[in-house]
């Protein structure tokens, strides 16, 4: 299973590199992730598609190591959406946080080691719920879902 590491690098080095569009390996995680960046704005659009380019049609008659999700990235008076996306619970130390704890990072005050969320930041919460298994911090408050804080974004 690929790592959500190598995502928030990806996203943050396309955006630094003034990309067009990006195109990652098609995984719910992945999916999931992305789904929550164009949620929030920081990206204008997904499409499924394969390694030569975003094509719905083409998505379901390839293989799966050709399968590729394509995300549109955004840009504001020629600079970038989203300055930096960083891992917050790393695959040696996991970051789980209850209904709680998210509670205190999404009203600005610190829970574990994480620092609070900034103006126009958001927190990427991975829950057990297989119905609402990738969500925003603040939705997963809404709904009273505790899980893993696996990113941030800003």
């Amino acid at each position: 299973m690929p790592l959500p590491h190598d995502l928030c690098s990806l996203v943050q080095n396309a955006f630094r590199a003034r990309h067009k569009r990006i195109a990652v390996d098609h995984t719910t995680q992945n999916l999931g992730i992305l789904s929550i960046l164009l949620r929030t704005g920081f990206i204008s659009s997904l499409t499924r598609g394969t390694i030569d380019g975003p094509s719905p049609e083409v998505f379901h008659t390839v293989g799966e190591a050709q399968k590729r999700i394509w995300a549109e990235l955004k840009y504001r008076d020629d600079r970038p959406v989203l300055t930096s996306m960083s891992l917050v619970s790393r695959p040696s130390r996991r970051i789980f946080m209850e209904t709680s704890e998210i509670r205190r990072i999404c009203s600005g005050r610190r829970a574990q080691t994480i620092k609070p969320l900034g103006l126009g930041e958001i927190a990427v919460v991975k829950t057990s719920s297989k119905e609402h298994e990738w969500l925003e911090a603040r939705e997963a408050l809404q709904m009273k879902l505790d899980g893993e804080v696996v990113c941030r974004a800003q």
